[in-house]
C-alpha cells in the first residue's frame, strides 16, 4: 500500500480526459480508486479538472487543462507483476495488458525477454506509456508502479549522472540496481545505462539511456509534484532543480535534464480541497501570478 505520506506524485496533464482516465485506470488495477475532484474556473486554460487518484497504492493526479501538451515514452510507468506478492501474477499481467491494448499501441509486444519472462511496453489509448514485467521474485521487493525516465537524443547518456543529481537533492535517497549496455548493442554506447533504480523520499524510480532515434523528448505532460511542508523545503528544492528561467510558473520548475517538477505546499492541497468556491478561486488566482510558491501570500488569499 502507498504510504499516506508520498512526498513525489506523478501528475498527467489531458486535454480534457483527466477524470474519464482516471476511472478507467481504477477499473483496471488492483487496490486502485479516484480520491477527489476538484473543478477550477477561470485559469489561463479556462474551467479545469484536478484529479486525485491511486493506482496500486501508488498516487497520481491529473488535471483536465487543454491540448498543450502530449504524452510521449520519456516517462512511462513500470509495473511489477511479483508473482511472491500476486497470487496468479502471470495471469493478471495479461489481463491488464488486454486492456489497457484497447484503443492502444503495443511498443515492444507482450513476450519473453532476455531481462524477464514476460514483459511488454504499451502506450494506452489516451497515449500515456506502461512497461509491464513479470517480476522475478528473487530480487529485492519494488513497489507495483515505478515512474521511469528515458534519456534520448542529446540527454542520451546522462542516466547515471541524472540519477546522483536526483540522490543528491532528495533525502531517505539510495541507489538500486544498475545494468549497462555491453559492446555490440550499438546504436547504445556501452557503459550507458540500460536500465537502473533508485529511490528518493522512499520511494522508487527507474532510469536508462536510450540512443535508439526517439522523436520525441521530456516536456510538461508529467511532471513530479513534491508536497513541502514548510517555505525552506519549496526554497530548498527550487534552488537545486530549477534550470530553467523561463520555464517557472506558479510552482512549475524544468531541471537541467528537462524534466518538470511541481513544488507544491502540502497545505495548498488542503486549501482546494476544503475551502469554499470563493476561497479555491483567490488561491488559484494568487497562485497564477507566482512563480515560485510563496505560503505566505497563499495563506492570505485564503484568508482573504
Amino acid at each position: 500500500m502507498v504510504e499516506a505520506n508520498q512526498m513525489i506524485v506523478p501528475h498527467l496533464w489531458y486535454d480534457k480526459e483527466a477524470k474519464e482516465a482516471a476511472e478507467f485506470y481504477a477499473s483496471i488495477f488492483p487496490d486502485s480508486k479516484n480520491t477527489n475532484v476538484t473543478a477550477l474556473y477561470d485559469t489561463p486554460s479556462g474551467q479545469c479538472d484536478v484529479v486525485s487518484f491511486e493506482i496500486w497504492g501508488q498516487k497520481f493526479m491529473a488535471i483536465s487543462a487543454g491540448p498543450f501538451f502530449k504524452f510521449n515514452p520519456s516517462v512511462s510507468f513500470m509495473v511489477n507483476f511479483d508473482p511472491s506478492r500476486e497470487k496468479d501474477a502471470d495471469k493478471k499481467i495479461n489481463e491488464v495488458w488486454n486492456k489497457l491494448s484497447e484503443g492502444g499501441t503495443a511498443l515492444m509486444p507482450l513476450d519473453k525477454y532476455p531481462f524477464s519472462e514476460r514483459y511488454g511496453w504499451i502506450q494506452d489509448k489516451y497515449g500515456l506509456t506502461w512497461q509491464l514485467i513479470l517480476t522475478n521474485p528473487e530480487g529485492e521487493e519494488r513497489p507495483a508502479i515505478i515512474p521511469s525516465f528515458m534519456f534520448v537524443g542529446d540527454k542520451c547518456g546522462k542516466a547515471e549522472e541524472a540519477l546522483h543529481f536526483y540522490l543528491s537533492v532528495f533525502n531517505n535517497s539510495k541507489q538500486g540496481h544498475i545494468a549497462r549496455y555491453s559492446k555490440g548493442m550499438e546504436p547504445d554506447k556501452e557503459g550507458t545505462v540500460m536500465f537502473s533504480d533508485f529511490m528518493l523520499e522512499n520511494q522508487w524510480f527507474s532510469a536508462m539511456d536510450s540512443a535508439q532515434e526517439h522523436h520525441f523528448s521530456f516536456n510538461e505532460a508529467i511532471s513530479l509534484m513534491v508536497y513541502c511542508d514548510t517555505q525552506e523545503e519549496i526554497d530548498h528544492y527550487w534552488e537545486k532543480l530549477s534550470a530553467v528561467p523561463e520555464a517557472e510558473q506558479c510552482g512549475w520548475l524544468k531541471d537541467k535534464y528537462g524534466l518538470s517538477w511541481q513544488i507544491v505546499p502540502n497545505e495548498m492541497d488542503e486549501m482546494m480541497s476544503r475551502g469554499t468556491p470563493e476561497q479555491i478561486e483567490r488561491v488559484t488566482k494568487a497562485s497564477l501570478k507566482m512563480k515560485k510558491i510563496d505560503l505566505a501570500d497563499l495563506r492570505k488569499a485564503y484568508k482573504g
